[in-house]
């Protein structure tokens, strides 16, 4: 009958009801990794009180070396051993004779030592198992050897002396073995496809050792693996804030690099069984374009438009939106003051991005493959996209929503020669605008006009201008037909749409209802919200968490595009 064992200093710890001690007709078995055993071919033997467990555990730490009387006298009593320490270590040594048997614990100098093989140990047998497991090709067979290994383990290891000075660093040392064993066993059955079944006992790792940096990456990639990309990116962020918080360091190169593989999606992490996708994202964002069946549609980060504009007219409410603060500009100081400042603010040169620069540099692959040019979508005020075009010597017209006046709720066209019309019957307007000429830029929040007399500067900025947008029942009806009639049955690519923009949500339901989009549709954000990730999945649109610039940059590659650099 074997019972718990009890701590230091206490009476001596059953193991067995066997009381005959073992000579040479037994071999012994001994085992560590878990309280300190020893056994036969009979069962179980009896050892005695803590200091005689504490001798044959470090015999069996050195075995088969032996471990001199002196060292053994210090890891029993310290720097002042009692003057009966040498005797009472011999009657010690007597009494695991009895039970081991004298041909195996053996006088030699300069102390003691075990004379046994090491199948006789389990650390050895742990280590034999694991030998064998790394010579092992194939990774079902490496999980199943090395598990194996790691069910000799019992426990925490030489848990009966776990207190004593000599065996802390033993301890450590070996659990840090057993630990960088179990890393190596999740490692084969990732490689062996099982990383679903990895996942519940990954979190419980995970939450036991949170700075083991090759637990979390393990855990990330059999959370992207199983189809849950978003939950390993946020595995990522929390082991960076407990990183930092903890251990005042970033994650590591290994795991940096897994975290941008998994943004990228790279075809490097699918698991060993998948099948290879039909086609890699780029590849089909690009022919998709290319092809001249893809509208962006690109976002606008306000939140510095947002500051500036409360600043200036001292709105004291923290972190409000644009169309908070913009409606307290026009109800407390009018619609004109807050449209002067809104022009001043944005008729700023502003420098175009990585993302505008990739579409300016479209139209020509266009016009070679004698294919319509693109109709961008974008909810920005300012002329960045443009100015990108500019640059590339490409011309364009520019549609854009009219947010007050007598022409409230129409779009305005502005040709490339800077000549503006309003589009008064949007059903008729075909010929004046045609994507087989030259690019569209759709303006649905309006713009900066630098007219002289500022004829078509109108934005959709307040919330009243929302609510407008909102009461809108026909409001695609007010888009050209031709603008309208690409939009239905285009692929779209979402670059930084949040669901702040919401005059853009309400044409896509006007579009296409509460339906998901009728062609396959891609959305890029950095870090999109749960709610954002719910919108999209709605709508059968797959997102990628990823950097604008950055996955620009990636479609320029693809397409054998150099963009030029982008300047502050």
């Amino acid at each position: 009958m074997i019972v718990q064992r009890r701590p230091p200093g206490s009476t001596d710890v059953l193991l067995s009801r066997r009381k005959t001690p073992c000579y040479k007709g037994h071999v012994p078995d001994f085992r560590i990794l878990g309280p300190l055993e020893v056994s036969d071919e009979t069962g179980p033997l009896l050892l005695g009180g803590q200091k005689q467990r504490s001798v044959l555990a470090l015999l069996l730490l050195e075995a088969p070396r032996p471990v001199s009387t002196d060292r053994l006298i210090d890891a029993l009593w310290g720097e002042q051993p009692p003057r009966t320490a040498a005797t009472s270590l011999q009657n010690f040594i007597s009494q695991l004779r009895k039970t081991v048997g004298a041909d195996v614990l053996v006088t030699k100098p300069p102390g003691y030592a075990l004379s046994i093989r090491p199948e006789q140990l389990d650390l050895e047998r742990f280590r034999q198992l694991v030998a064998e497991a790394r010579a092992e090709p194939e990774a079902d067979d490496r999980a199943s050897i090395l598990q194996s290994a790691l069910d000799l383990w019992r426990g925490p290891p030489l848990a009966d002396v776990e207190f004593e000075a000599f065996a802390q660093s033993e301890i450590t040392r070996l659990a840090e073995e057993r630990l960088a064993v179990l890393e190596e066993r999740i490692d084969a059955d990732l490689e062996a496809g099982r990383h679903s079944e990895l996942t519940g006992e990954l979190e419980a790792l995970v939450r036991q050792y949170p700075v083991r940096e090759r637990l979390r990456a393990h855990l990330m990639l059999a959370l992207y693996r199983s189809g849950r990309q978003a939950e390993a990116l946020d595995i990522y962020q929390d082991a960076r804030r407990t990183l930092v918080e903890q251990l005042g360091i970033e994650p590591g190169p290994d795991l940096q690099q897994l975290h941008g593989q998994i943004l990228r999606q790279d075809a490097g992490l699918r698991a060993p069984d998948a099948a290879p996708p039909a086609e890699d994202h780029f590849d089909e964002v690009l022919r998709i374009l290319l092809d001249g069946r893809l509208v962006a549609v690109l976002g606008a980060d306000v939140g510095e438009l947002a500051g500036m504009l409360a600043e200036r007219f001292d709105y004291a409410e923290n972190e409000a939106g644009l169309p908070r603060v913009a409606q307290y500009v026009s109800v407390m100081k009018g619609s004109g003051p807050l449209y002067d400042e809104l022009h001043a603010l944005l008729d700023a040169d502003v420098p175009p991005t990585a993302v505008h620069r990739f579409f300016a540099s479209i139209p020509p692959v266009l016009r070679e493959r004698g294919v319509p040019h693109q109709l961008i979508v974008t909810t920005s005020y300012d002329l960045a996209l443009e100015a990108a075009f500019l640059e590339a010597g490409e011309e364009f017209d520019v549609v854009s929503y009219i947010a007050t006046g007598p022409a409230r709720g129409k779009f305005c066209h502005i040709t490339p020669d800077g000549r503006g019309r309003l589009i008064d019957l949007p059903n008729t307007y075909a010929t004046e605008l045609s994507l087989e000429r030259r690019t569209v830029i759709l303006k649905l929040h309006g713009q900066v006009d630098r007219g002289a007399e500022r004829e078509w500067e109108s934005f959709v900025v307040t919330e009243d201008d929302y609510i407008d947008y909102l009461a809108q029942t026909d409001l695609t009806g007010a888009v050209p037909v031709s603008l309208a009639a690409k939009l239905r049955r285009s692929h779209f690519l979402f670059l930084g749409y949040t669901m702040a923009d919401w005059n853009l949500r309400v044409i896509l339901n006007r579009l296409w209802s509460d339906q998901p989009l009728s062609y396959r549709s891609w959305a890029v954000q950095p870090q999109p919200m749960p709610l954002e990730r719910e919108f999209w999945r709605r709508r059968d649109v797959e997102v990628h968490e990823l950097p604008l610039e950055q996955y620009a940059g990636i479609l320029a590659r693809y397409a054998g595009i150099v963009l030029a650099e982008t300047t502050a």
